[in-house]
Parts: structure tokens; sequence; C-alpha cells
């Protein structure tokens, strides 16, 4: 329950919005939302050697460094959304036959995207996540670690234990983020096919809230180290 809820932190959301917004299926954005959760969990592990085997506290300044560079993350992620929305893009259709049936689909592309597919023949139903969504897990894992690890170590005194309550946190996380990002992803859907100008300013307003909250953890934990 704890990792179900952890998937709902506003920066976790912030960051996996940007990159979901320019998914091209559904499938694609839960797998997201997984990559998340699996780089997330695989962070924790590590912050669980360093406090748990090797008795190396995590003091709140590291965390106030490393929520910094997740501040500074979320900033990269909104300008680089915002980037590719000012290079436009171009909406088409095509015919596919399922099971006998054809249909068509609308996709919306990039025009680097377009231009890649226009050359190379790409399959549009080939799902490409790559693996940027299991790096940012990873840095969000490290920043939040802390604070799990206190809890952690308050309340169990089982090395072992210990390591198991982090993985059950990790499962609950990324099935949490997996159902977030679905979610996150169905407004960028919906408006995709049928209404252009929303669904550019839906990741319009996903990239600038990026950005926004970026910022205000850079303020927030940039005064932490000062004082």
């Amino acid at each position: 329950i704890f990792g179900l809820k952890h998937a709902l932190d506003a920066d976790h959301l912030a960051a996996v919005a940007t990159i979901v917004s320019d998914r091209k299926t559904w499938w694609s954005s839960s797998l997201v939302g997984g990559l998340w959760g699996i780089g997330h969990t695989a962070a924790l592990l590590v912050a669980g050697v360093i406090v748990l085997l090797l008795k190396i506290p995590i003091n709140e300044r590291v965390e106030s460094a490393l929520e910094m560079c997740v501040g500074v993350m979320l900033v990269g992620l909104g300008i680089n959304a915002l980037v590719k929305l000012a290079r436009g893009g171009k909406l088409h259709l095509h015919q596919h036959e399922h099971g006998g049936h054809k249909h068509v689909h609308p996709h919306l592309h990039d025009k680097a995207e377009a231009s890649q597919h226009s050359t190379t023949g790409a399959s549009h139903h080939g799902v490409k996540v790559g693996k940027r969504p299991l790096w940012i897990g990873m840095m969000h894992g490290l920043a939040g670690s802390a604070a799990l690890m206190f809890l952690v170590l308050t309340t169990i005194q089982s090395t072992m234990i210990g390591f198991l309550y982090i993985v059950v946190f990790g499962i609950g996380s990324i099935g949490g983020m997996m159902l977030m990002s679905s979610l996150l992803s169905l407004p960028f859907h919906l408006t995709a096919n049928r209404f252009t100008q929303l669904h550019w300013m839906a990741r319009g307003l996903a990239a600038m809230f990026s950005i926004c909250f970026g910022l205000v953890m850079l303020w927030e934990k940039g005064r932490a180290l000062v004082a």
C-alpha cells in the first residue's frame, strides 16, 4: 500500500506525465510506468545495501542534494517536451487489417519522427520505450530513499526483513506507476486523434507543470542545503 501511494507523489507524476505525453499507444505508456518502477526499486535496493548492511546513514543534506538533482531533471524533461512541441508535427491516417476487419488509425508524429517513418518504413505498432524512464525512476528512488530507510531501520530489526520490505514496496510502486502512467496518458490519447489543438495544449501543460514543479523543488531544497 505504501508503494502504491508512493507512485502518487507529485514529482513522480510530473516526470512520467511529460514522458507519456508523446507515447503513441496505451501499452507503451504503461511500460513507461513499469520501467520507472523497476528503476526506482533498483535504486532503493542499492540504498538498502548502504544503510542496512554497511550501516552508512543517508542524512538530510544528502537527501536534499539528490532531490535537487530530481528538480533539475524535471526542468529538463519539461524543456525537452516544449522543444518537441515547438518542432511541430504531422497528423496522418493509415489502414490496417486485423482478423479480417479493416480499420483506420490516425497518428500524430513530431516532424523528426514523421521523416524517419517516411524514409525507413518503420511500423506504427512497434513499441519503443527506451531507457529514459528507467534512469528517471532510479534518480527518484535515490532521492526518496532517506525517508524510507529511516522508516525501515526504526521499525524492522532483521536485515533480511528490511530487504523484503523494500522489494514489496517496490512491487507496489511498479504497479502503482504502471496504473498512473496509463491513466495520465488517457487525455493525450483521447485528444490526439480528434482534437489536435487540445492535444498540444495538454502536452504543453504537462511540460509547464514539470518545469514549475522542478523549479519549486530546486528552491526549497536549495534553501535546506544552505540553512
